[in-house]
């Protein structure tokens, strides 16, 4: 074979042979560019659940908790009586333990207080769309789920009043009860705190800390609300 020829050819082979880590390259880029959109759809949809988590129908964000403190069993005592009962005056004066939100079209086929937690879970993921703020103490869905877990009742429970009362207890607790029973936090702190929890309870502007938001508003006065807290714990 002519030299030239042979050159060519050793050219040729040299070229080809930098070219094959060269497409590997480019196969490489393009599977590291599939797997970034992946993750990003991944990303988007954990965010599209994170939002779910709390329903957009839900009439009040759900309240950040002022203290995280365990309940230590059901709290009894005639000031928490008292508090309960104002909770009631504001949030389900009618109906109390077998509230449901008025607003809610669809409404559950039983007494709230004959159902089961999964049951009333069932009903709110059938009917989307809508409130679902339930019993004594209106709970929003993401609080209901939030509490059930921290007191670790089972699906099979009824929403019975004494259930509530446990769940509840919970918020009073993250209220700062705890401490506005030790005299560590004042009256006015602690009912500012109940009214970032309850939206019918007004905070000390004399409004509702959810004014504005989806309808809620102060559905008792700030006069009453003090008045109530009064008889609590007049020392305070």
């Amino acid at each position: 074979m002519p030299f030239f020829l042979l050159l060519v050819l050793i050219v040729q082979i040299a070229l080809f042979a930098f070219s094959v880590p060269t497409a590997h390259a480019e196969a490489v880029r393009g599977s590291l560019f599939v797997l970034s959109k992946t993750s990003d759809v991944v990303s988007a949809s954990a965010a599209f659940k994170g939002r779910a988590a709390g329903s957009m129908f839900e009439k009040r964000p759900a309240h950040v908790p002022a203290l995280a403190t365990r309940v230590p069993g059901h709290i009894q005592g005639r000031g928490i009586e008292l508090i309960r009962a104002l909770i009631q005056e504001a949030e389900s004066r009618r109906d109390g333990y077998d509230a449901v939100q008025h607003g809610a079209r669809i409404k559950p086929r039983k007494r709230p207080t004959q159902m089961t937690l999964a049951e009333i879970f069932q009903w709110i993921e059938a009917t989307p769309n809508q409130p679902h703020a339930i019993g004594r103490y209106q709970f929003i869905p993401s609080t209901l789920r939030r509490v059930v877990t921290e007191v670790g009742a089972k699906p099979s429970q009824r929403f019975t009043a004494a259930l509530q009362d446990r769940l509840a207890d919970v918020l009073l607790m993250e209220a700062g009860l705890n401490r506005f029973q030790a005299g560590a936090l004042d009256r006015k702190g602690f009912m500012n705190n109940l009214a970032k929890i309850w939206a019918g309870l007004p905070n000390s502007t004399g409004k509702s800390h959810y004014d504005g938001y989806a309808g809620n508003k102060a559905s008792v006065s700030w006069a009453r609300f003090d008045a109530v807290m009064t008889r609590v714990a007049p020392e305070l």
